[in-house]
């Protein structure tokens, strides 16, 4: 499995240890005793077995001496987080008493007009892209709010921090229960292309903007058309929610009586492409999913916030026969936990809940959902290319778990192997479990003193 290229590239570390990732053949690949070494642009330059340590050594002009070796610890790809709202951080873990229409109008959008103030959305925006950093999300997917300069703002803070992120910038025209917090159709179109202009500009090296329609009930005809544009002509990223609640499927077929679907409201307005990411999704037909396949638009399954809102259940399984790229969302605040590890749990009693209602539904494997936490979740938002498992040319987006830390929330016993040690992490483990973060090579937790 080592590689080289015609181009020397230097190298910057070295480890010696067990890795465990996900594969398209298989959930999860265990790599006991391997060699893996980063180069110093961050990315994967070989994975090979410790046997041949000594061929790397003098094919790459790195010392043995230099290898750090793991231990008990084991190397897993970062956490990928297809679907979350930075701007509802701030009272996550309450306000989860009502279904989703009457939560939006009661603590949402209320809470979204304080971004506003740039001092406010600088101190919540600051703490989430850490709290998320230290469970180990090395992407995410983020909605702001309509408000440019501080959907800005937490583009820079993501880049400050070193998390891969795409972030959007709210779009929506309508909204009967607190007018306040609306566009015209001109200028949400107008800001969003500054914000696209703006964020880009930066030149950002793992911050991206996404186009980002709130969701059909909030965004007329016209609006959707015109952020369809804007991301065809920029190629960019697009996300939204559909399909969450039946309520909103039936709200949707009022508002656009002439479109056949939820989806197909979307799809006439081109927002669903092989870079669109669609949230929740509990509720879609198969011509609907169909449609998904088709056009290579993924979803985010957020199964904490569609118990927790009381929406509905995605049936997992029943999306991915459909050939549907997946991956896992925390969905802050709808989720009331900003962890990953947290979604991977959900998404397991989600599947179990199915089975018990229905004796012939297949219970996802502990195994399948931890690689939609990595890998599919990169798939989800297109960043394959770049990360989701350990592969030579991709860049070192990886968690360091230490099971045997001396806080851990679980126990090792001497006869279990790593893959009964991944299972315990992923049920039982925490923040406390994850020693270091790094996202293309760079470690990022711990965070500087300065930080």
């Amino acid at each position: 499995m080592a590689s080289t290229s015609e181009t020397f590239t230097s190298i910057a570390r070295v480890y010696r240890g067990t890795f465990v990732h996900s594969t398209q053949n298989a959930a999860v690949e265990i790599l006991e005793d391997t060699i893996l070494g980063v180069d110093t642009e961050g990315r994967i330059a070989f994975i090979s077995t410790a046997a041949e340590l000594g061929t790397l050594s003098k094919t790459w002009g790195f010392r043995i001496s230099d290898v750090r070796h793991l231990g008990p610890r084991f190397f897993m790809p970062g956490l990928v987080d297809t679907h979350i709202h930075a701007s509802q951080y701030s009272y996550s873990g309450t306000a989860l008493d009502m279904p989703l229409l009457q939560w939006l109008n009661t603590y949402t959008f209320p809470t979204e007009v304080n971004y506003k103030d740039l001092d406010f959305a600088h101190d919540v925006y600051t703490k989430v892209v850490k709290r998320t950093l230290r469970n180990g999300t090395t992407a995410a997917c983020y909605f702001a709010t309509i408000y440019t300069d501080s959907s800005l703002l937490l583009g820079e803070i993501a880049d400050k921090y070193g998390q891969r992120a795409l972030v959007g910038k709210v779009c929506m025209d309508r909204n009967q229960a607190v007018p306040v917090y609306q566009e015209s159709v001109d200028h949400s179109c107008k800001e969003t292309k500054r914000f696209i202009g703006e964020l880009l500009k930066r030149k950002y090296a793992r911050v991206r903007p996404i186009v980002t329609p709130r969701f059909a009930l909030s965004c007329s005809a016209s609006l959707l058309g015109h952020l369809g544009e804007i991301a065809k002509n920029n190629d960019l990223h697009i996300q939204s929610h559909i399909s969450e609640t039946k309520d909103e499927v039936d709200l949707v077929k009022q508002l656009f009586p002439d479109s056949e679907s939820y989806a197909d409201v979307y799809h006439k307005h081109n927002l669903l492409t092989n870079k669109t990411v669609m949230a929740h999704a509990c509720h879609l037909t198969d011509s609907e999913l169909k449609l998904f396949k088709d056009t290579g638009t993924s979803i985010a399954h957020c199964p904490n916030s569609n118990i927790s809102l009381c929406s509905g259940m995605l049936d997992v399984q029943r999306v991915l026969k459909h050939s549907v790229k997946l991956g896992l969302g925390t969905d802050v605040a709808g989720g009331y936990s900003p962890s990953m590890l947290d979604a991977i749990r959900r998404t397991l009693d989600t599947s179990k809940i199915l089975s018990i209602q229905d004796p012939k539904h297949k219970a996802l494997t502990f195994e399948e959902v931890f690689r939609l936490a990595t890998l599919g979740g990169s798939e989800a938002l297109s960043l394959h290319k770049q990360t989701g498992n350990f592969e030579v040319g991709k860049d070192f987006d990886a968690l360091l778990i230490n099971p045997v830390v001396s806080d851990s929330p679980f126990d090792v016993f001497p006869s279990e192997g790593p893959k009964v040690i991944l299972e315990k992490f992923l049920n039982l483990g925490d923040d406390r479990n994850i020693e270091e973060v790094y996202v293309a090579g760079k470690k990022v937790i711990p965070f500087q003193q300065s930080e």
